[in-house]
């Protein structure tokens, strides 16, 4: 049964992946897009509702089944911008979500995240996952978290490791990662869960 579903992040490199996977299995698909986004590249038949998660308005979720999150700030952006979208975006859009009703709660994060005081380079970025991965649990949402190592191009392999199997320094394809994010999204199958993951 079609299922709506509606997606943060839909024109980035995952997004696009995950919105042609969620297509092609024949859900509606709708991307929350900034008025500025470049909507060129996303597949026909994508739906568009504005919204910009530095500043999301009530009703965006509204008639969703299912909400996935797969927004990100970017790698050039600085520590506030990164705040801005990757934390308190996310949460904002966690709380629309339960505000309109929604059945499931995707939010793609990664490995580190579970981490409540992380060190590194990326301490900034993965203390804003962690805070919204947090959120989301705490939420009452029925939720999946996905928490990928590093993103390749690479297309998909034929099976993906999951848990606590998964070796942090490895790599996930970006189309391996929409995969699963379409399953958690249309199946239930880890719902509840936070789970690391990486490509064969």
């Amino acid at each position: 049964m079609p299922m709506n579903i509606l997606i943060a992040g839909a024109t980035g490199k995952t997004g696009l992946f995950l919105t042609q996977t969620l297509l092609d299995q024949g859900h509606n698909v709708t991307a929350l897009v900034r008025e500025s986004s470049d909507t060129s590249t996303l597949p026909e038949g994508t739906d568009l509702r504005q919204g910009d998660l530095t500043d999301l308005q009530p009703g965006v979720c509204d008639g969703a089944d299912v909400v996935i999150f797969a927004a990100g700030s970017g790698g050039s952006t600085g520590p506030e911008m990164t705040d801005k979208v990757d934390r308190n975006g996310a949460m904002r859009l966690v709380d629309l979500a339960k505000d309109a009703g929604v059945e499931r709660f995707v939010m793609l994060s990664s490995i580190g995240a579970d981490q409540s005081d992380p060190s590194g380079d990326l301490a900034h970025y993965l203390k804003a996952k962690h805070d919204a991965d947090e959120h989301l649990m705490a939420s009452g949402l029925t939720y999946a978290i996905l928490r990928p190592v590093a993103l390749t191009d690479d297309g998909r392999s034929d099976d993906v490791t999951l848990g606590d199997e998964v070796d942090p320094s490895a790599k996930a394809s970006r189309a391996d990662v929409a995969a699963v994010l379409a399953e958690a999204a249309t199946t239930g199958k880890h719902d509840g869960r936070a789970l690391n993951m990486q490509s064969a």
